[in-house]
């Protein structure tokens, strides 16, 4: 059995586990259209779902580092960079998929209200991986789980409410707009609130370029060998 595969046998097992994929995002898929951004209001609040999902799944690692896994991982015939890179394939696969479920169910509870499913879909994909990065690298700053966990969740919060997620970025004084550009939430905000808008399709360039050198920096910090 590969990394890959033990991964989605170890996530699934739990129950919660499941729940906590279908709960978030399908209760999401019923919220009402907003005046600001023009779409259904789960399509603009769903960046902050995925960085909890990515939180969740990313947590293994650390679990691996606490119950030393990767301790006897490392006299094991596989690399440190063939565990991580196995274990970021299945966590993206997972966080695709619910993706996908994302968009086909709200297309068929908003219909035309839904704008470019599509670019949507590529959207929220690159977003993942940015979030799952970002939750590798927190953490990988952490040696206590529950802790990283519990502070993780309130970072994503305030991220999403100066990113642009909860409310316009225009509202803030013009110092912080500029200031919140450094965070991945800005960017998934910007790009949904474009596409709401309607906006030329090569306006979405900048964020989901930004989005993915946000995820490079990312992985390179939390892709850091810690056995302990």
């Amino acid at each position: 059995m590969t990394v890959c595969q033990f991964v989605f046998k170890r996530f699934f097992r739990k129950k919660s586990n499941s729940i906590f994929l279908l709960v978030l995002p399908i209760g999401a898929i019923f919220l009402p259209m907003g005046e600001w951004p023009p779409i259904p209001l789960g399509f603009h609040y769903y960046g902050i779902i995925i960085m909890f999902i990515a939180s969740r799944l990313s947590a293994i690692i650390m679990e691996d580092r606490a119950n030393k896994t990767l301790l006897r991982l490392s006299v094991a015939p596989i690399t440190h960079f063939q565990y991580l890179l196995q274990n970021l394939l299945a966590y993206t696969v997972i966080l695709t998929a619910v993706n996908l479920v994302f968009i086909i169910l709200g297309v068929i509870v908003h219909g035309e209200s839904v704008p470019s499913p599509s670019l949507l879909f590529i959207i929220y994909t690159v977003y993942s991986i940015t979030s799952l990065g970002f939750s590798l690298a927190w953490y990988a700053t952490f040696r206590n789980k529950e802790a990283a966990f519990s502070i993780l969740g309130g970072i994503i919060i305030l991220m999403a409410m100066l990113g642009g997620v909860l409310w316009p970025v225009e509202i803030m004084p013009e110092s912080l707009q500029r200031a919140v550009m450094l965070l991945p939430t800005y960017w998934i905000a910007e790009a949904t609130v474009l596409l709401s808008y309607e906006a030329p399709t090569e306006e979405l360039a900048i964020p989901l370029v930004v989005m993915f050198l946000f995820c490079i920096a990312f992985l390179l910090l939390g892709s850091r060998r810690r056995l302990t």
